[in-house]
This record gives C-alpha cells, structure tokens and sequence, in this order.
C-alpha cells in the first residue's frame, strides 16, 4: 500500500505523519492492518479505512507526548510525511530515552496488574459477575510487562510468537505462570470462533469504528494457519483493551456478562480464580522488585 497516496486520499497531508505497528518492523501477517498516526494533536478515537485492498488504522497524536504507554508505540516508527522535521526530531528523542521509557512503561502495567488483581479479589467478596475479567486483564498487562521488560513493543498476533522467543531468565520465565492464568491451552478452532464473534459483538459495542472487521480477519488468518494459541491470545488482549475502556460503566451494562463470558471463555470456579489471583499478586510484585535492572 502506498502511504502517501493515503495521506493524500483522505486529507492527512497538514500534519506529520507516521507509519507504525508490525507493518514497519518486518513482522507482520498478511491480515496485519496498516498503523498510521497522524500528529495533529487531535484526541478522535482511532478510525478504520479500507484502502487499496488493505486495512488502515488511524491514531492521532501530539508532538509532545508524555504517556510512556503511547511513546512506546511511536518507537522505531517510519516517517511517511514531515516537512518540518518536527517528527524526525521527536521520534530522535524517543529513541535516546528509550530504555527509560519502556522502564515506566513496565511500572505502569505492573501497577495495571495489581489493580485488576484487586479488582478481583474484590470481585469474590461482592460476587462480581465481572470477576474472572479483570482476572483475565491482570494476566494480559503482566504479558505486557515481560514485553517491555524484553524492550519490545506490545503487538497483541505477534506477542505470544515473541514470548516464546524470548531468552530464559528469572523475568521471561514468569510467563508460564501467567499462561496458566489465560487460559491459552484450551484454544480450538470450535471455541476461537465462539470468542471471535462476542469480540466482534463487544467491540462494536464500545468502539463502533470498524475494528471488528480486523478483528474477523485475524481471526480467519490465524486459524487457518494453524496458530490457535495466538489466536486465543489475541481475541482476550483485544478484550481486555476494550474493557479498560469501559471500566467505569461495567456495572451499568449487564450487557455485557454474557459476551465478556464467552469473548474472553472465563470460568466460574472462584477457589481457582482466587489461586490464580494470589499468583498473579506475588508475579506482579516480583517483577516490580526486578524491574530496576532494565
């Protein structure tokens, strides 16, 4: 796809522009969107066009940025427009505080971690329907602290592949007991559809922006390539982003119990839901203990 005839197309032309995402690191699926972010200080929600046969998210961003949680993003990003070398100059800077970046980015999804632990622990005591979701959510932001910790940018197909690549260390080995937490083991192409289209459901209720379209894909891709475990892990991350989203209204959209419950295939065992919040506790903790040798 050529970027520039989209910037071009759409009337992105203004503004700095970069291209991001497994599209710009040489790691990417044919069913991988084309991640674009416009710097025009903008806060719209992402939107989703179809252009030239492929999928093309737009972000909006500012030049001056502070969220560690998004600077990771723009890390290593292509430059597709910028006649003032006002992004070149960011991304430059990005790039010279890059290990302090993803250092408090690590913090703050270990800190992401322990709230959703929280979340479900009170959640037992108060017989959240909710719970096993945030319990699924303080897996996924631990997942995203062993990312950081390794200096790689969340990219929800591509992060289990990258785990499991990982070296062997006292950090990266603290996946499998996040893994027992997913739930990943019991992914099968009957019950990847099954989550497949309550993630489409959810997502169209709380984005509305064409995002299940990529999601659909995904999907498609992923199983029929036979990688059923990414799969998994890549319907429940994107579940998680969009519970976070809506965090605050859970309790007001009884609406969405049911699709959370097969969207992200939660169990109903709330001793082995507590187990698993203990574990999930003590991982977090740890890794705040040894996140200083970053």
């Amino acid at each position: 796809m050529d970027t520039k005839k989209f910037l071009e197309k759409y009337s992105f032309t203004d503004f700095p522009a970069g291209l991001g995402g497994c599209k710009n690191n040489g790691q990417s699926y044919e069913s991988c969107e084309y991640d674009i972010t416009i710097f025009d200080n903008k806060t719209n929600d992402n939107s989703i066009i179809e252009f030239e046969g492929e999928m093309v998210k737009v972000h909006h961003g500012s030049l001056t940025e502070t969220n560690p949680d998004i600077l990771i993003q723009y890390h290593n990003m292509q430059i597709t427009l910028d006649e003032q070398w006002e992004l070149r100059m960011f991304l430059s800077k990005i790039n010279e505080k890059k290990e302090e970046i993803f250092r408090d980015y690590v913090k703050s999804c270990l800190i992401d971690a322990l709230f959703c632990v929280s979340k479900t622990k009170d959640g037992l005591k108060n017989s959240d329907p909710f719970t096993s979701s945030w319990l699924k959510c303080g897996a996924y932001y631990l997942a995203d602290a062993i990312s950081g910790f390794n200096l790689k940018r969340p990219s929800p197909a591509h992060m289990l592949n990258n785990i499991r690549a990982y070296e062997k260390n006292r950090i990266n080995e603290t996946f499998s007991i996040i893994n027992d937490c997913m739930g990943i083991e019991r992914a099968t192409p009957v019950l990847l559809l099954r989550m497949c289209k309550s993630s489409i459901g959810f997502s169209d209720m709380v984005e509305a922006n064409g995002h299940s379209k990529i999601i659909q894909i995904k999907h498609d891709y992923l199983v029929k390539n036979s990688l059923l475990a990414d799969c998994y892990f890549y319907l429940a991350y994107i579940n998680r982003n969009n519970l976070i989203k809506v965090k605050n209204i859970l309790n007001q959209k009884p609406e969405f119990i049911h699709v959370l419950k097969v969207a992200f295939d939660l169990e109903n065992n709330p001793p082995k839901i507590e187990q698993q919040a203990v574990l999930l506790q003590k991982t977090a903790n740890e890794l705040l203990a040894l996140q200083n040798p970053l």
